[in-house]
């Protein structure tokens, strides 16, 4: 484990029926390639020894005995291994003959765990030969050569470095009350599952779902293994299935329907299950029944007693192999569902803004337009509020307010989108009011320094405001999550107005909203005007043009890119991890994008700003959030102006 991560893996071996000696083999040759790879903890189908579809042959002793000394050999194959092994057996208990998952490390039967929820409808008919692990009462069992105990009571595993795990078996997780449930309320942060389900049209798509909310639900790691290829056909089809979620996420999924066998690995992020269980207190209300088995003692869940079994340490100096991808723009929709993630954005947006100019009976909005990006998503939200609300677009006053770093570029695009949009356009050059004002304070206009910078974002922060007034209208703020997550506002200028309608939006999602706009518009004229936006340099236009009347001054350069800063971002807010962690999985991320001393260096000014400007979100004007990261002092985020950054900026300092 690193960083938090487990490396897991679902198998899909080949399989013969019946035939303990060939499933053996398949078996041992998918556990080799796995604990090659890293692989910490490997799941294999229900009944993987035997094949799933033995139908009566379970009633054979001479199956049961062949499948006791296949686990003996496996044993004895895996003594030098550093992995650990889930393998499906018939186990026979007494009069009993339970459906069970075989736990196995080092040589080591570590645990034996039964099915609870035998299916026997349709074309299932497991009752038939197995007993439930309701009908078992706790004994210890010789098998394999192990004495072992068989419980009906609840086990889970914990591994050395802290992970914990439980097992359900197949039928198990379609129960309306699924052991997962309880296992993951008891301390269980990956649930294993054992399967073999057969395909029928629709049910592939059902059980990913199943998968994702229990795995949602639970807030847990949830990987499955399913029979494919080798299983009897006589009257249904299984096709294989290796699915690996973590949190709802899938995360990893097989191809279905392989002759081959198959292998799917990746890492489960235990750090990040942590974090949500804590922050979720739905779901530390939830452990309260069972929050002495969460301290390692026998707690009652439902009646039922709760086991902790440790395992032994594996190999600490295994090297650990990363397999799994980290999104470079993890508040970007992916593409499967961009249409109706944008749309949804949009409507958040909108629907806030329409209750805002309800309440107020406000039929006008007044928002200033600089031909950048966040005024214009905030322009085209206040836009499509109207419409919504059958307003007349001309009750939005744009207002461009040239100042001393305004370029052509800009300028141009600001009244191309007013007036293509259709909206009321206003003009106000800032530059004389601001050179009165240098006067006044008696400031140097040739130090161009802060306050050269500040005045101008004040003094049009001001003409809205006072034009709200007279016009009986909203100021709509334009400022987005990522600048103030780097507070890269000007206190009471840009920082402030009536309604916030993109403080939940961060840059790099402004800038996708934006393209989205250009792709989605029946107007040529808008869609060119947008996508020029999206492409002009992101800048505050404060300080003067070059030679050339370009921008001269480029956010990106002063703070960093925000694609790393809404990746920094992110995982501070939403999982809490630390520095080192983050800055990991950037490298990993962004690797062959931006050199490790790259990011190293913009996290240093993350954290620096991240905490410095805290005062600036301690009086943020309302907003609507639209995604599961928000800096509201009044929802998600609540930080004293005076935290310190040192324990963050230590840590990034022994990175480099």
């Amino acid at each position: 484990m690193k960083h938090g991560l487990i490396k897991v893996a679902a198998a899909i071996p080949a399989v013969k029926v019946a035939d303990t000696k060939f499933n053996l083999i398949e078996t041992e040759k998918q556990i080799a390639i796995a604990e090659g790879q890293g692989v910490e903890i490997i799941v294999f189908p229900e009944l993987s020894i035997t094949g799933y579809t033995c139908q009566d042959l379970f009633q054979q002793q001479l199956l049961l005995d062949d499948t006791e000394q296949a686990v003996i050999d496996l044993l004895e194959f895996t003594r030098q291994l550093d992995i650990t092994v889930i393998v499906g057996a018939p186990v026979a208990v007494g009069a009993l003959l339970l459906n069970c998952a075989l736990v196995i490390q080092q040589g080591k039967l570590l645990g034996i765990v039964a099915k609870t929820f035998l299916p026997n409808y349709s074309e299932f008919y497991e009752k038939r030969w197995f007993a439930s692990s309701q009908d078992l009462r706790p004994q210890h069992i010789l098998f394999a050569g192990n004495n072992i105990r068989v419980t009906p009571e609840l086990q889970i595993f914990r591994t050395s470095e802290g992970a914990t795990f439980a097992i359900e078996i197949c039928e198990d997780v379609w129960a309306p009350t699924p052991p997962s449930n309880h296992l993951a309320l008891a301390g269980a942060e990956i649930i294993f599952n054992l399967s073999t389900s057969d395909e029928l049209i629709g049910k592939h798509t059902y059980l990913k779902s199943l998968l994702a909310q229990q795995s949602a639900r639970t807030i847990s790691g949830y990987v499955y293994s399913s029979s494919g290829f080798g299983e009897s056909t006589q009257d249904v089809v299984f096709g294989g299935n290796a699915l690996i979620f973590e949190n709802g996420s899938l995360v990893k999924q097989s191809e279905r329907f392989q002759l081959d066998p198959q292998l799917v690995i990746s890492e489960i992020d235990i750090e990040n299950l942590r974090s949500e269980r804590r922050t979720n207190s739905t779901f530390v209300n939830a452990q309260r029944p069972v929050a002495s088995g969460l301290a390692g003692v026998t707690g009652q869940i439902d009646e039922l007693a709760l086991h902790v079994d440790c395992l032994p340490p594996l190999n600490p100096m295994r090297e650990f192999t990363l397999t799994r991808e980290f999104d470079q723009h993890p508040f970007i929709p992916k593409s499967e569902n961009m249409q109706e993630a944008c749309d949804e954005i949009y409507n958040i947006q909108v629907s806030g803004l329409a209750k805002r100019l309800v309440h107020t009976n406000c039929k006008s909005a007044i928002i200033g337009i600089s031909g950048g990006l966040d005024s214009t998503l905030a322009l085209l939200v206040v836009v499509k509020t109207f419409d919504k609300l059958g307003l007349d677009r001309k009750g939005i006053v744009g207002v461009t307010m040239p100042g001393f770093g305004t370029t052509g570029r800009t300028y141009k695009n600001a009244m191309a989108l007013m007036e293509h949009l259709g909206i009321t356009i206003r003009e106000i050059d800032i530059k004389a009011s601001v050179l009165q004002h240098f006067k006044d304070i008696d400031h140097d206009p040739e130090v161009h320094d802060s306050t050269y910078e500040n005045a101008q974002a004040r003094e049009r922060t001001q003409i809205l405001m006072d034009l709200s007034n007279q016009m009986n209208g909203l100021v709509i703020g334009t400022g987005d999550l990522s600048e103030l997550a780097l507070g890269w506002c000007t206190y009471n200028g840009d920082h402030m107005s009536m309604y916030a309608v993109n403080a939940g939006v961060p840059k790099t999602l402004t800038q996708y909203l934006v393209r989205y706009a250009a792709d989605t518009t029946k107007d040529e004229n808008v869609r060119k005007t947008l996508i020029d936006i999206v492409e002009t340099p992101i800048s505050p236009e404060l300080k003067p043009a070059d030679d050339k009347g370009e921008i001269a001054q480029k956010t990106e350069d002063l703070v960093g890119p925000y694609e790393l800063h809404d990746f920094f971002l992110y995982y501070v807010l939403r999982c809490g991890f630390r520095p080192s962690k983050i800055y990991w999985m950037a490298q990993n991320a962004f690797r062959g994008v931006y050199p490790d001393s790259v990011i190293l260096h913009w996290m240093r000014i993350f954290f620096r700003r991240f905490f410095s400007q805290q005062f600036k979100r301690s009086c943020l004007p309302d907003g609507p959030k639209v995604g599961s990261v928000s800096l509201s002092p009044r929802g998600d985020w609540r930080m004293p102006s005076d935290a310190m950054s040192t324990n963050w900026l230590i840590e990034l300092e022994g990175l480099s």
